[in-house]
């Protein structure tokens, strides 16, 4: 028998202190493609909705896929970006000569919209409107999600990505969907039950190579085993949320003994607690990591430093500029530097030709008070590109991206990526498409968190990771929280824990 099922995806990650929003023309840059284009965009790459397809085959469904809808990560998506996502939703629901029998929906978990703080409750909800209660409905999420009590009383199916990098977004996509077909053939009646930790994020970001996180999976993969549960996920929250269901959560698609399942969810929560101080990170000042640049002399592997403070998969702007600005003054010779966010100085740039000096003051523009501001250089133009690159690592595998119009700047034997589209650093391709070969420098700087791992740790010599100060600085205490729920770590003192 061939099932009918609707799916769509609607992502976005926001940061709510930046000071801007995301609109329409962000979801253009990125992604926002309908019907059998945003299918054909899909196919064959490391993304959720090319695990729908893959399952959508293997199971055979008649799969409808209405729309695909993703940014970069920014301030809040205004009303009009979620509805031009939302509303084709709603309408072939409304209009569907024939009833579906399942819908399956790829959230990113952490979407704030200026008319919701719970935007992906607010999208499930509006779509139980239109189907009723009895209608399958699976949702994949991004692993950085901060998933609220209504996005589980409206989703019957929920699966996180397992993997930070992560390399498992086609395999989760695929998962959900294969669950959603056992709950369409009537062979289980899942529920999702949920744990919250009184914390802003898992102390580590929710990186899956920490001893202690993958002891965490492990459990919830031993826990798959029993008859009544169909996956068990961790979301480390995405903590430059300020909602009132930001951070983590542990969440079990389930059914049978629900008690029981939410104590156990309880039970990783409270490891996740009791682990809130025990960081793997070692966060190093500009001057920090410079110095550590100075000294690097390995021959065969170079030294990577990561800007977590100015990542702009966070959601930062991608323009600080402390960390080049000491990478400068500490002389540092034969390294790579990117991708810094300035559009203005790119078109300066595009007004010349490779190999002509340039002075200009380089990023910094949107608020200097977050990592530093414009930086007067003089450098020599190396190259201008069109800024289009495929991602060939693990991450996104195959997905065409673009960093916009973009330019090459050598400052004092530095290279520095110049784009006009904001994007954190985790593919070497993000690099080599641009005549910047990263394993062959001395050093290379990125800006990014911990997505760059999955393909970077590899041609490391050492990784170090500096908080430049930027929007994504873990200096917590920074930022005028006021919707959070309190006491909250490590904003308070938490005495009594609660983890429901």
């Amino acid at each position: 028998m061939t099932r009918r099922v609707l799916s769509a995806e609607i992502k976005h990650e926001t940061n709510t202190f930046s000071c801007h929003p995301t609109g329409l023309k962000e979801y253009r840059e990125e992604l926002l493609a309908f019907g059998a284009d945003a299918l054909a965009l899909a196919r064959g790459t490391n993304t959720e909705v090319a695990g729908f397809i893959e399952a959508a085959k293997e199971l055979d469904w008649e799969l409808d896929h209405v729309v695909s809808a993703s940014a970069q990560p920014g301030g809040r998506v205004t009303s009009e970006a979620l509805n031009a996502a939302l509303q084709p939703i709603l309408e072939r629901l409304r209009a569907a000569q024939e009833p579906y029998d399942g819908i399956i929906l790829a959230l990113h978990g952490a979407m704030v919209a200026e008319c919701d703080d719970d935007s992906e409750g607010k999208i499930l909800r509006e779509i139980r409107a239109e189907t009723g209660d009895a209608m399958p409905i699976a949702v994949s999420l991004d692993l950085h999600a901060n998933v609220s009590v209504e996005m589980c009383r409206l989703a019957d199916i929920m699966v996180s990505y397992a993997t930070n990098p992560h390399v498992d977004m086609r395999e989760t996509g695929a998962k959900a969907a294969r669950l959603l077909d056992r709950m369409m053939k009537g062979e289980i009646s899942p529920r999702v039950v949920l744990a919250r930790c009184p914390m802003l994020e898992e102390v580590d970001g929710a990186r899956t190579d920490t001893p202690r996180m993958a002891a965490r999976l492990a459990a919830l993969r031993d826990y798959e085993h029993r008859d009544d549960v169909f996956a068990a996920s961790i979301n480390g929250a995405m903590a430059w949320a300020d909602t009132a269901h930001t951070g983590p959560t542990v969440v079990i698609t389930c059914q049978g003994d629900l008690a029981a399942h939410r104590a156990f969810a309880e039970e990783i929560a409270r490891d996740i607690w009791n682990g809130r101080e025990a960081s793997n990170n070692d966060f190093l000042t500009p001057r920090e990591a410079a110095e550590c640049a100075a000294a690097w002399s390995d021959p065969r592997k170079p030294l990577v430093i990561n800007e977590y403070a100015d990542n702009p998969g966070g959601g930062a702007y991608g323009d600080a500029t402390a960390l080049l600005a000491a990478l400068l003054e500490a002389d540092c010779k034969d390294a790579c530097f990117g991708p810094l966010y300035d559009p203005q100085s790119v078109a300066r740039l595009s007004g010349h030709r490779p190999g002509d000096m340039v002075e200009l003051a380089l990023g910094g523009k949107t608020d200097p008070g977050f990592g530093g501001g414009p930086l007067p250089c003089r450098g020599m133009l190396v190259s201008l590109h069109d800024g289009q690159y495929r991602i060939r690592g693990k991450m996104m595998n195959g997905v065409a991206m673009s960093f916009g119009p973009t330019a090459v700047l050598r400052v004092e034997g530095i290279d520095i990526l110049v784009v006009s589209v904001r994007c954190q650093i985790f593919d070497g391709e993000q690099f080599r498409a641009f005549g910047i070969e990263p394993e062959k420098k001395r050093v290379v700087a990125l800006k990014s968190m911990d997505h760059f791992r999955a393909d970077f740790t590899p041609i490391a010599g050492r990784i170090v990771t500096c908080d430049s100060g930027a929007l994504c600085s873990p200096s917590y205490r920074n930022y005028p929280f006021t919707r959070v729920r309190r006491p909250i770590h490590p904003l308070d003192a938490v005495e009594s824990p609660k983890f429901a």
